[in-house]
């Protein structure tokens, strides 16, 4: 469904790309958020066990901007992460006013072993699109996610 805006052809093309955008992005989170319950794992401790799994430990100000999460937010994600034993918080020996998120063994291994059956999830989502198409929508989202505000 498009808009149903009576503006001029350009506003209504851009409106329809916006709602067929949101609606695609919804409809697939939806899907993958459900797998996502079922490990009893929200998207942002999810995010924030695969950055420390690809990327290695990080502080929570790194996390928040890889995540487009605000600082409490990282917090309290983090809080909850290490109640279940999967990250710790430890001192960064390269400076002492930080402090790193790092895996704990049992974070790693839960992660790793999850992280290629999301994935599996996320390629069914994306197995109606060619090479070419999966090439072109990565680079229109990147050009309308760089926008400078």
């Amino acid at each position: 469904m498009g808009t149903h805006y009576d503006g001029s052809d350009k506003e209504q093309k851009t409106l329809n790309a916006f709602i067929k955008l949101m609606r695609s992005t919804e409809s697939i989170n939806n899907r993958l958020n459900r797998h996502l319950a079922e490990a009893d794992l929200t998207v942002s401790q999810f995010g924030v066990l695969e950055a420390l799994f690809h990327l290695g430990p990080l502080n929570q100000k790194a996390l928040a901007e890889k995540l487009l999460k605000s600082g409490g937010n990282i917090t309290m994600v983090v809080d909850n992460l290490e109640k279940n034993n999967w990250v710790e918080r430890q001192k960064d020996p390269e400076d002492r006013r930080s402090v790193l998120v790092h895996l704990t063994s049992d974070g790693e291994e839960f992660i790793s072993s999850y992280f290629p059956k999301h994935l599996e999830f996320i390629m069914d989502e994306f197995e109606v699109l060619s090479d070419d198409e999966l090439e072109s929508i990565s680079r229109i989202c990147k050009k309308l996610g760089l926008q400078e505000d």
